[in-house]
């Protein structure tokens, strides 16, 4: 006959185990560092994401410092370091992670307000150009983001090759921005001829919510409007970004900071919708693996940069 005594003494162990765990992590990382991609510019990420790191500081019982990345590589080289815990990336940027021996797991992707898990990148040209393809533009300026975006970079790279174009030589100077809100504003003001950028559809893209916030404005000041802006190029569907932690943290943080994503949407709607100007659903899970196609993406373009060295 099992002795109850001994029943209860045995969940007590394994009560006490459980918060022994839980405190454990909590006790070995008092603080996290959170990142994000430079999507836009540095006071813009620190007013969109603050919110949200407040929500993960109080989900999660620890401190969560918000980093704002220079660029997309510092995201990268601080996940290698093991400064950043937590990463917030463009697919390229993640998959150049992964490519070049970070150790860092992607866990929850963007949804978009209709559900899909995916953009675009696009060419835009201003309406008042005479450029109507990519093919009009040759000696002109060409506005890209990083150069580990992927629908800054690495997509419109791969688009243009496969148009036989090489951005390098066709034109007369490739400029990169760095940032998205960087590139829209360079093509608003006539610093570059054509810039590359993300768009989800018409009615939802970086250049729409830049609009929506009357960002962009001509070199002159006058205010434009979607219509000042034509899209000459658009690419096959690119997977949405991912948030990404490292790989050695301990499991039970990792399923702690995953499900703090995972229910943000419901315990911070406000904190929640900011990230995405109220556009997108809820994050869902992801893994890893549902990168490989952006890796051998980065892994074509960077064999184009070989044969044009």
């Amino acid at each position: 006959m099992i002795n109850r005594r001994l029943v209860l003494a045995g969940l007590a162990a394994l009560s006490f185990a459980s918060s022994a765990s839980a405190e454990d992590w909590r006790t070995k990382y008092p603080e996290i560092t959170f990142a994000a991609i430079p999507a836009e510019n540095g006071s813009g990420v620190v007013e969109r994401y603050t919110p949200f790191v407040n929500y993960l500081s109080k989900e999660l019982g620890v401190k969560v410092t918000l980093r704002v990345a220079n660029d997309y590589a510092a995201v990268i080289e601080g996940q290698r370091a093991g400064n950043i815990h937590i990463g917030y990336y463009g697919p390229a940027s993640f998959a150049r992670a992964r490519v070049t021996g970070v150790k860092t797991d992607a866990f929850v992707i963007d949804v978009n307000s209709d559900g899909s898990k995916g953009y675009y990148s696009v060419f835009y040209v201003l309406a008042k150009s005479p450029y109507q393809k990519l093919e009009d533009l040759k000696g002109k300026n060409l506005g890209l983001v990083d150069p580990n975006s992927t629908s800054g970079n690495n997509m419109p790279r791969f688009k243009m090759s496969q148009m036989g174009i090489d951005p390098d030589t066709y034109f007369s100077q490739v400029i990169f921005t760095g940032s998205h809100e960087n590139a829209v504003l360079a093509l608003a003001q006539g610093t570059v001829d054509v810039a590359a950028n993300w768009w989800n559809n018409g009615d939802d893209s970086n250049l729409t919510r830049m609009l929506t916030k009357n960002m962009v404005k001509s070199a002159d000041g006058t205010p434009l409007k979607k219509e000042d802006f034509r899209i000459i190029g658009k690419s096959d569907m690119i997977i949405n970004s991912p948030y990404a932690y490292l790989s050695d943290l301990p499991t039970d943080m990792k399923a702690a900071i995953k499900q703090a994503f995972l229910d943000a949407a419901k315990k911070d709607p406000e904190a929640f919708a900011k990230l995405s100007d109220g556009k997108n659903k809820p994050w869902e899970a992801i893994s890893t693996e549902d990168y490989n196609k952006t890796v051998e993406l980065i892994k074509f373009v960077d064999s184009l940069r070989k044969k044009g060295s």
